[in-house]
């Protein structure tokens, strides 16, 4: 389980504005790199983007779909990424003073075989990939923040 968490420059609005727009998710998701579609209704639960993840040259399609999702609090997702399985990826939003968001991501394996491979390496990947995540996440917060306030 990676828990990995971030106070970022702005609101839970302003977390949540970067989140409910999936075409943003290849600018701090490591590995996504195209958003293919984006089903009407999202980020309501039951609702998919359709992702292509992979590096370099190597190109997977799959999706992402809403399981819960409480607005400018907490959105959580099934995300797929063939052949490796399923994560469970919960992103939650919490004001600290004026301006300035606590921004916690839990990633979890999301099915059985995930659950199999498992281990420490793992989970030390993860929040290393997880920590970068949250580090461009943070960058784009920012950026609607302020011109938000400008």
């Amino acid at each position: 389980m990676a828990i990995n968490e971030i106070t970022v420059d702005g609101t839970p609005k302003d977390v949540f504005d970067v989140l409910r727009d999936p075409y943003a998710y290849p600018k701090w998701v490591l590995g996504a790199k195209r958003v293919r579609d984006v089903d009407d209704g999202f980020p309501q639960p039951g609702t998919r983007f359709h992702h292509s993840v992979g590096i370099g040259p190597l190109e997977l399609d799959d999706h992402t779909e809403v399981l819960e999702y409480t607005p400018d609090e907490r959105l959580v997702l099934k995300a797929k990424t063939r052949p490796f399985g399923t994560a469970r990826v919960t992103m939650e939003a919490q004001p600290v003073g004026n301006d300035r968001t606590r921004v916690v991501m839990d990633e979890v394996a999301g099915d059985p075989i995930s659950r199999a491979l498992y281990n420490p390496l793992v989970d030390a990947l993860m929040k290393g990939r997880n920590a970068e995540a949250l580090r461009r996440f943070a960058e784009l917060v920012r950026e609607r923040h302020m011109s938000r306030v400008a």
